[in-house]
């Protein structure tokens, strides 16, 4: 009997913590909602199109042109866009389609290159088809995005820049397509 009584009491103390966890479990939702609207880490209540890039340099422009080869390769690669004109700081992404014009499937790899060559490091790429190899079966065609952004730091100087890409063959490489997601 006394037994009895004592798990019912340690079960209805469980029953209490249980819901009592539950509880602080959800009002934890608000409280970590709170420091991140004060931290400003996170912030889940702001959505991100709200957001807004105080690093773009509004008061000046610059031309950004695009070139593509493709050296040895039976493959037609050009840009989307010849050209574009940005504020540095400001995040851009452009558009490069590429077709295996050959009867066998090839792996390409792409060089990137900057003119004037001092404006390098003031691309910043976030994304880039040259970050990896690129598979193309006989026939098959791709778009292949470029995200970027031009650091502020870019030499006053500097109005245009020229960024050029090469194909080149990757010999040995495996033609298999890319398994769980999508070149780019």
């Amino acid at each position: 009997m006394k037994s009895e009584r004592a798990n019912r009491r340690m079960m209805t103390r469980l029953s209490i913590f249980a819901v009592a966890m539950f509880g602080f479990g959800f009002a934890l939702v608000p409280f970590y909602e709170k420091i991140c609207e004060v931290t400003g880490i996170n912030n889940l209540i702001k959505p991100a199109a709200a957001v807004v890039n105080t690093q773009v340099d509004k008061s000046r422009w610059v031309t950004l042109e695009f070139d593509a080869n493709a050296h040895g390769l039976e493959w037609e690669f050009r840009p989307v866009q010849r050209s574009v004109r940005v504020h540095p700081g400001e995040m851009i992404q452009i558009e490069y389609d590429v077709r295996n014009n050959g009867a066998k499937a090839v792996v390409g790899q792409a060089i990137p290159s900057y003119g004037p060559k001092h404006a390098a490091p003031f691309v910043k790429k976030l994304e880039c088809f040259c970050f990896k190899q690129q598979p193309l079966q006989a026939g098959e065609s791709k778009r292949m995005p470029v995200q970027f952004v031009l650091d502020g730091a870019l030499p006053a100087d500097v109005n245009t820049i020229t960024l050029s890409y090469t194909f080149f063959e990757v010999k040995g490489a495996s033609t298999a397509p890319a398994k769980g997601g999508v070149q780019g």
